[in-house]
């Protein structure tokens, strides 16, 4: 399911289309994380039409042509905006580009569906709501921890369900592998562009807590960066957390890292602990450590006992043949705007809040 040395961009589920060959025409602009595959998977899978790729890089175009036979190279960005076909374009660009990208393609007519985060600063989130309310068009976001693993989206069935009572508070862990530091790109290690870690992997716990906890809104309490041993890269924040509270009371702690060991199986321990008032679940995403090298484990506790669920293959992955529903109908069923927008907003002011720390070894 996942590589031990670098992250799986592009999950894959079994295909249920919601609309028919060419009903949905998508395209993919900017290819600069390998996010991309994962948003056009799900899109295709749902049953869109991938029709176009644009990006700067030629070898970047070719690589994902073999992945996905058959689809135009765009001579420009014009040339997939000015196109009446596409309803909607997918871009994984640089993330302090994200937001122009979109701004462009919602100007053009299209829907918009980016990679996390959305957006690196409060200006931004500024404009993004100006075009959106000026075209009607959609600023959707691939919050690829909730969306994208089946045990997250089973978790929110549990949760709908009232398997654990009213959700109260949720913890969060995103460690990543950081691999060779050399073979990722030099915007990865600049802040301006990369937004910090909490504005970046710090986006999925935020959007997982509003989401778990039903918040409309929350309000940042604490929040710490630091570069712990990554002294080469000095704009790197290799460890971040912070605390949330949302407006009907419930709370957050999260923690994100560069920091997975060599010796574990995949790219990151992602666990997800949800709490509520009659009993708790944990998510085990990606690695059920020393006992199984598959992910999707789902753990309920509550009054009727203990329940653990191997859910990998089963549940698939709804929020991509709704977001094709939504765009068609206008509706909002897969994210509403309002959500995807606040938990943008939020990691960018919890990594503007955030105390740095030196994190140097003074041993």
């Amino acid at each position: 399911m996942n590589s031990k040395d670098g992250m799986n961009y592009a999950p894959t589920g079994k295909p249920v289309p919601v609309v028919g060959p060419g009903e949905f025409v998508i395209a993919a602009a900017a290819l600069d994380h390998g996010h991309i595959y994962g948003m056009c998977n799900g899109l295709i899978e749902a049953g869109a039409t991938l029709k176009w790729v644009y990006d700067r890089d030629p070898a970047k175009v070719a690589q994902f042509q073999k992945t996905y036979p058959g689809v135009r190279a765009a001579r420009s960005e014009e040339e997939i905006l000015s196109d009446p076909e596409v309803k909607l374009v997918c871009g994984a660009a640089v993330t302090s580009e994200r937001c122009a990208l979109g701004l462009r393609a919602m100007a053009a007519g299209k829907d918009y569906f980016t990679d996390k985060a959305p957006l690196t600063t409060l200006e931004q989130l500024a404009d993004a709501k100006a075009m959106v309310q000026k075209t009607g068009k959609k600023y959707m976001c691939y919050y690829s921890e909730r969306i994208h693993v089946e045990a997250a989206v089973y978790a929110g069935y549990l949760v709908e369900q009232g398997a654990i009572g009213r959700p109260i508070h949720v913890d969060g862990f995103g460690p990543h592998r950081i691999g060779d530091p050399a073979s990722r790109p030099d915007w990865f290690y600049r802040k301006q562009q990369y937004g910090g870690i909490l504005c970046d992997i710090g986006s999925h716990q935020i959007e997982q807590f509003l989401f778990y906890c039903g918040c409309q809104d929350a309000s940042v309490q604490y929040s710490q960066v630091g570069n712990y041993n990554h002294p080469d890269y000095p704009e790197l924040e290799d460890l971040g957390e912070a605390v949330l509270l949302g407006d009907n009371g419930a709370t957050q702690h999260f923690r994100v890292d560069w920091f997975t060991p060599d010796g574990l199986s995949t790219w990151g321990d992602g666990r997800t602990f949800i709490l509520g008032t009659d009993g708790y679940i944990e998510l085990r995403k990606y690695v059920n450590v020393a006992a199984s090298h598959t992910g999707n484990h789902v753990f309920l506790v509550n009054r009727d006992g203990e329940q653990h669920f191997e859910v990998d293959g089963k549940i698939g992955y709804p929020y991509f043949g709704q977001l094709i529903l939504d765009c068609l109908n206008r509706t909002e069923n897969a994210m509403t705007q309002a959500h995807c927008f606040k938990a943008a907003e939020l990691a960018v002011k919890a990594e503007l809040a955030a105390r740095h720390v030196a994190g140097e070894d003074k041993s």
